[in-house]
């Protein structure tokens, strides 16, 4: 998803003509041609590039797959089982899964006629953004996008689709970080449930000497694995997004 934009942004970049405009700079004659215009233009694409990461991590499903993955291992109280390697590697791919949809989408209505020259650069970057300005819309909750217009001083759109990204990509975070939250606050409640019985009746018989938490860890694996803890949990996650 934001591959295909970054990847619209800088097409045809080395072939720019002289004194034309990228990305509102405009590239003129220099003593050795219109190759002064191409350092600048490779600089903002490594500057994008180190960006996306953090964008692929704060604008797809990534955000709440990876926060609810993170709480079913605190649940479960395995410690660094799963690793953040196998974490991150099953969110990513996850992502990948939901969006794919989104990628076909901006690839259809903005790379392919763009490359066939049936759009311009500018053309194709605005028929890019429409898809993922609804799919952010579709997540982003209502309150948390009159909380950034109020935070901004921005006039209130005539339509949903013309909230501007720099208000509803962190209305979108928050809502993915709430999202997050409760799914995870849902995963904790039966371990936890285990947690107080196992602590409970360790008391009782005086073992206070065992840490309750030793017991009820191989119990609340064991819960997690007889009813198929993964398949429910990923496709549940999956679910959500469509």
């Amino acid at each position: 998803m934001i591959v295909s934009i970054l990847i619209l942004l800088f097409s045809g970049g080395a072939s720019a003509a002289p004194g034309a405009s990228f990305l509102g700079i405009t590239l003129g004659d220099g003593k050795a041609g219109s190759a002064a215009g191409i350092p600048m233009q490779i600089t903002i694409l490594l500057t994008l590039l180190a960006l996306l990461p953090a964008a692929i991590m704060s604008v797809t499903p990534f955000l709440r797959i990876s926060i609810v993955l993170h709480f079913l291992r605190q649940a479960l109280g395995t410690q660094s089982t799963p690793s953040n390697q196998v974490l991150l590697g099953l969110s990513l791919f996850l992502t990948m899964l939901i969006v794919s949809p989104l990628f076909t989408q901006i690839h259809d209505t903005a790379w392919a006629p763009m490359q066939q020259g049936a759009l311009t650069q500018e053309q194709a970057i605005e028929q890019a953004g429409k898809p993922l300005s609804a799919f952010l819309l579709k997540y982003a909750r209502e309150k948390d996008i009159k909380l950034f217009l109020e935070v901004s001083h921005a006039p209130a759109p005539r339509t949903p689709a013309d909230l501007e990204f720099k208000i509803l990509i962190p209305a979108y975070i928050i809502s993915e970080l709430k999202t997050g939250f409760q799914i995870g606050a849902v995963l904790f409640l039966p371990f936890l449930v285990i947690d107080i019985v196992v602590a409970s009746v360790t008391l009782s018989i005086g073992m206070v000497q065992l840490p309750p938490v030793m017991l009820s860890a191989p119990f609340k694996i064991l819960l997690f694995v007889l009813v198929d803890g993964w398949n429910l949990l990923v496709g549940s996650l999956i679910k959500s997004f469509y």
